[in-house]
């Protein structure tokens, strides 16, 4: 047991002693843990404030998608039409009912009610996996289409592509640690993309596309999945939830459930996106967001991987060309391995979007 934590979930109103609490999942950036009392099961996060600099705004944002998804399942279940199954529950703090505790040391908590009979997959590995999370996060972006108000940006600019790409010419400019000379074929590649970072910018500023909610990490192991074969429960992990275009969300799906290779992967051979997979995500997103997305956004999904994976390759340019300052590495020429794959998949991508944007249209209508 973790006893280091249980003076601070003493702090929330959990039901009942504490029995256990221990380190849980695979996340690298808040401490979590699994807490059980004797009445009920709880999710424990310390939140990294070197990453998340304003927690009070993550947790307003936190506390008003919950509250806003519970207060539809709730509606539904008297209607006796209910769809959804769950979402994450706040747990207060005991004395003053904030959603947060901050301890003497400075640290920012949080507490949640732990979602029992589900599990995650690191992984996506077959279609259905893959649709299933696919329509999970549709349907928290449908859920959020009409939360009044603009939520905080909890990280400013996150998918702002062409500031991306800026960061990356003045690396170049800078070449800090010498390394511009080797990495000459990788960074054309990238200045010859220059168009594509601003075009769903472009788009929006024009008003063909719509600013909404996207939670921005859409990985599969943040979908909880029915443990019984019955479809996602709900959508976790929602520090990165704020304004976006939702193709940020769908693009890094494509980005991250359409190739069999590690991110890192060194033999490009094996790197490629398959096809089934593109067309599993895109059936599962479209049955849900399709509810809300326009003529021109659908016709853009195909595009969104394509930019999300150029954005990405970007910004492991850019951080080798820095000295590996920001990405964690494990062997020299990591952040050049992990571009390099992102390289192959977008030209996999250009490759089949003819094919692409045909599934598109035809799933569409």
């Amino acid at each position: 047991m973790s006893t280091d934590v249980i003076p601070v979930v003493r702090e929330f109103a959990v039901s009942g002693e504490v029995t256990s609490a221990l380190p849980y999942g695979t996340g690298h950036i808040n401490d979590t843990y699994l807490v059980r009392c004797t009445g009920g099961a709880y999710i424990l996060q310390r939140i990294n404030t070197n990453i998340f600099r304003r927690p009070e705004l993550l947790m307003e944002n936190f506390r008003r998608v919950t509250g806003h998804i519970a207060a539809k399942i709730e509606a539904e279940k008297r209607r006796g039409s209910a769809r959804r199954k769950e979402t994450l529950h706040l747990v207060p703090v005991r004395c003053d009912g904030a959603p947060f505790f901050r301890d003497a040391e400075g640290g920012f908590w949080r507490c949640y009610v732990f979602v029992d009979r589900a599990v995650t997959y690191d992984i996506i590995e077959t279609a259905v996996q893959a649709e299933m999370g696919a329509a999970a996060f549709g349907e928290f972006q449908n859920d959020l289409a009409d939360l009044p108000g603009r939520l905080n940006e909890t990280i400013p600019d996150f998918h702002n592509t062409p500031k991306r790409l800026a960061a990356l010419k003045q690396a170049m400019r800078e070449d800090k640690s010498g390394r511009l000379k080797e990495v000459a074929r990788e960074a054309d590649f990238m200045l010859a993309h220059e168009d594509d970072c601003s075009k769903l910018l472009k788009l929006h500023t024009e008003g063909l596309i719509v600013e909404r909610v996207t939670h921005n990490d859409t990985k599969l192991n943040n979908v909880l999945i029915d443990e019984n074969g019955g479809g996602g429960i709900c959508v976790i992990d929602l520090d990165t939830t704020m304004p976006g275009l939702p193709h940020y969300d769908f693009g890094d799906m494509l980005r991250t459930g359409t190739s069999p290779a590690a991110e890192d992967e060194k033999d490009l051979s094996k790197v490629g996106m398959r096809f089934e997979m593109f067309e599993a995500l895109l059936r599962g997103y479209l049955s849900t967001a399709g509810k809300f997305l326009n003529k021109e956004e659908k016709e853009l999904l195909p595009f969104s991987g394509i930019l999300l994976t150029l954005e990405t390759g970007i910004r492991f340019l850019t951080d080798y060309l820095e000295g590996d300052v920001y990405f964690k590495t494990h062997r020299p020429g990591h952040n050049l391995d992990r571009c390099r794959t992102q390289i192959k998949l977008v030209q996999s991508m250009e490759s089949e979007m003819p094919r692409m944007q045909k599934r598109c249209a035809e799933l569409s209508r």
